[in-house]
């Protein structure tokens, strides 16, 4: 949206009143609207408050500081600003920690809220709007949970810098035709890496390389031998090696992530009480970015409930929803609040009462992702969860399946999330013998419906 001028500022005080008091009732009377830039920030007060009501700030911290004093001076105690890029966390977080009451605003909603005038500027359209109670705010878990989730992001985000170097290093053996990936299920495993570190090294026998292999491999020699018999070009080996370096950089950084994490969640509450000890874990498999202290403990201890019991979730599922969702489930007043938060409910696009369509939003959010990802992997599962996965994707294909699990999953989450209870697997045949009872509940219903009575034709047993 486009700014007026500097001198046009002053003379719309005046005119900033778009909703009148009648048919409005003042739901926040001090509130403060921001507008949010790269350069610069733009603050409106309500009318009376300083001789401008509307005042422009750097974004220097002196200056976010200079704008917490005047808002504090205009009586200010509940602020509006919308959310822009990454320029919004700071002022945030110092208003946050000043004691303001700051709603952050999603851009797309402020635009369908009728009746904006052209010469009023966004900061003073925001201040009306939150004055009036118009703006809800977007979701965001309290601050320890915040910084427990930059280490978590920063932590996924190594892991897919890392990723590259891995395909980089496949290419370059693939380019010297050695076929590493054929006979081992991971190059960057124990066998994979004292392999490659070889080659790097200026080994070039491959019988000396196969022997460096672990017990549990279950290629032969032999086969582990013909894989790397190749032709090992210099520059090739120059672009290994340097990808190595780069990827054990990565995973150095990693397990530098991993101690910050483990130390921070020994700063949260410890909410067991007297519940009983966890569990043991249902598999030992563990996936090759796991990290290397008892993640599950840490977060069995800091919320109280083990919700890598639920079929699909694993130690950096439960983290990663746990880091964008927070502790405090009173955030979603209900399920159904928290499944369109995560955009895997169905919409509600009605005109005229007619049903436009009902596909899910579109929405980035990573505990959607998170589930989505655990859905995936329930192709095969013998659970309950499985059987639906499985059902869904007969009837409506993969894709629809994937968010008709997820949304189940989701759903078995927020109620564990809610009330701390302890979930337990019916298994794939209970599942089936309820979804086989239901089908024919509803049939008798129709037959009864068109007049006619469904009878169970009974199983005929042979005898032998």
């Amino acid at each position: 949206m486009k700014k007026q001028g500097k001198n046009k500022q002053v003379s719309v005080g005046e005119k900033a009143q778009v909703f009148s008091q009648k048919g409005f009732e003042l739901i926040n009377p001090n509130a403060a609207g921001i507008d949010i830039g790269a350069s610069e920030h733009w603050v409106s007060v309500p009318i009376g408050r300083d001789s401008e009501s509307v005042r422009r700030f750097g974004c220097f911290t002196s200056d976010l500081q200079a704008m917490v004093t005047w808002l504090k001076q205009c009586g200010i105690k509940t602020v509006a600003m919308e959310s822009t890029s990454v320029y919004w966390i700071p002022m945030f977080q110092i208003l946050e920690t000043s004691g303001f009451e700051v709603r952050l605003v999603n851009a797309h909603f402020v635009k369908t809220v009728p009746g904006r005038k052209s010469d009023v500027l966004d900061c003073q359209w925001l201040q009306q709007l939150h004055t009036y109670g118009l703006l809800s705010g977007s979701f965001r878990p309290e601050d320890q949970i915040c910084v427990l989730r930059s280490y978590i992001r920063q932590r996924d985000n190594l892991i897919r810098s890392s990723s590259t170097h891995i395909l980089r290093m496949q290419k370059a053996l693939q380019e010297m035709n050695l076929h590493l990936n054929q006979v081992l299920s991971d190059i960057t495993g124990i066998t994979g890496l004292k392999i490659i570190r070889a080659i790097v090294g200026g080994e070039r026998d491959p019988k000396v390389l196969a022997s460096m292999k672990d017990c549990r491999v279950k290629s032969s020699i032999t086969e582990i031998e013909k894989a790397l018999t190749g032709d090992y070009r210099t520059e090739h080996i120059f672009v290994l090696k340097q990808e190595l370096h780069l990827y054990e950089i990565y995973i150095a950084q990693i397990q530098l992530c991993d101690i910050e994490i483990e130390q921070y969640l020994g700063s949260f509450e410890d909410k067991n009480g007297d519940k009983p000890p966890l569990p043991p874990e249902k598999t030992k498999k563990t996936k090759g970015n796991s990290p290397q202290f008892d993640l599950r403990s840490h977060l069995y201890r800091i919320s109280g409930v083990d919700f890598t019991a639920i079929d699909g979730f694993g130690v950096l599922t439960v983290q990663t929803l746990l880091s964008e969702v927070g502790l405090d489930p009173g955030r979603f007043p209900t399920v159904k609040h928290f499944t369109s938060w995560l955009g895997l409910c169905p919409g509600s696009r009605i005109s005229g009462g007619k049903v436009l369509s009902s596909k899910t939003r579109k929405v980035v959010n990573r505990a959607a992702t998170a589930l989505r990802v655990a859905a995936q992997s329930l192709a095969s599962s013998k659970s309950a969860a499985g059987a639906f996965y499985r059902r869904k994707k007969a009837q409506l294909g993969a894709p629809k399946a994937i968010t008709a699990t997820a949304h189940k999953l989701a759903r078995i989450f927020y109620h564990m999330w809610k009330h701390g209870d302890t979930y337990v697997d019916t298994g794939a045949n209970s599942y089936e013998h309820k979804y086989k009872q239901r089908a024919i509940s509803n049939l008798k219903k129709k037959a009864k419906d068109l007049g006619f009575d469904l009878v169970e034709q009974p199983q005929i047993v042979e005898v032998s």
